[in-house]
């Protein structure tokens, strides 16, 4: 796994002992414990989606909601204090900031996996309808030698279940 929680720099120093720093730093560990823990679960249903078990990668969904819920929560907290922590711990901030971006460019890698399988899985039943189409739609011609376009009779629907 390359979430950054194995590379995770320690908290800049704060003045010790002041409530505001431990309630800053209380708030920075409990984004950066949300970030890593959605990170991890997204990189495993990546590994899952790319090894092509969807079915077992969306098995974590509910998972990944309480997560998210745990995520948006921690940087609603933070973002209710960031005046208070510019002032009291400037370098906690920045630090946060960082590990922030570098979580969202991780987030991307996942979005980009499942909309490739999800590209990938639509051209495979648009290519299984077009087959299906193609035996049902009988051989005929116009009266200008042009092939006939069929009828909606003629047309077989195609049901696909998104449950898996």
């Amino acid at each position: 796994m390359n979430h950054f929680n194995a590379s995770r720099q320690p908290m800049p120093a704060q003045r010790p002992g002041t409530p505001e720093s431990a309630a800053a730093r209380k708030l920075a560990e409990d984004l950066m414990d949300a970030m890593n823990a959605l990170l991890g679960l997204i990189e495993r249903e990546t590994e899952l989606v790319r090894a092509g078990k969807v079915r077992e990668a969306m098995t974590m969904e509910g998972q990944k909601q309480e997560l998210s819920r745990r995520y948006v929560a921690a940087v609603g907290q933070l973002k209710a204090n960031q005046p208070q922590l510019a002032k009291s711990a400037p370098e906690l901030l920045s630090t946060l900031h960082r590990h922030h971006d570098a979580f969202r460019a991780m987030l991307q890698v996942n979005l980009t996996v499942l909309a490739t399988a999800h590209a990938v899985s639509e051209s495979v039943v648009r290519g299984v309808n077009a087959e299906i189409q193609k035996r049902n739609v009988p051989n005929t011609y116009t009266a200008a030698g042009r092939r006939a376009a069929p009828g909606p009779r003629h047309i077989t629907p195609l049901a696909v279940s998104r449950s898996l």
